[in-house]
């Protein structure tokens, strides 16, 4: 059985490009984009009666801020989300609401360690 230059040239093109891809995929820069940079903040807005509330505005902030640094609204579900900074912080989430003079809008606080998901909630009173 006789071999062709085309064919052990086909062949060995072959061996190449698998081997090049073997490298390409194992290749730990490929998952270096896996790596979060940042925190997450996953709340769902509540009302009296336990049911989910679309529509309210949320604001975010760091302790210690005096203005709010993220505005969100809360979704179809109820929920909303936030990337925050990686390290350690704590922030108060706000519903922006509509309170009677002298009440407080339902708030609560959070702390965030490194690059994690932090779920709360937040209940609005009748």
């Amino acid at each position: 059985m006789a071999t062709s230059n085309s064919s052990v040239f086909a062949l060995s093109r072959r061996r190449v490009i698998a081997a090049a891809l073997l490298l390409f995929l194992g290749s730990p820069v490929l998952f270096a984009g896996d790596k979060k940079d940042y925190a997450l903040i996953y709340g769902t807005v509540f009302d009296a009666d336990g049911r989910v509330v679309p529509g309210v505005p949320v604001k975010l902030q760091r302790v210690g801020d005096k203005k709010p640094k993220w505005e969100l609204v809360s979704d179809h579900s109820g929920e909303f989300a936030q990337r925050v900074p990686t390290g350690d912080n704590d922030y108060v989430v706000i519903a922006d609401i509509k309170v009677p003079k002298g009440g407080t809008k339902p708030q609560t606080k959070v702390h965030i360690h490194s690059n994690e998901r932090a779920d709360i909630s937040i209940h609005l009173a009748k």
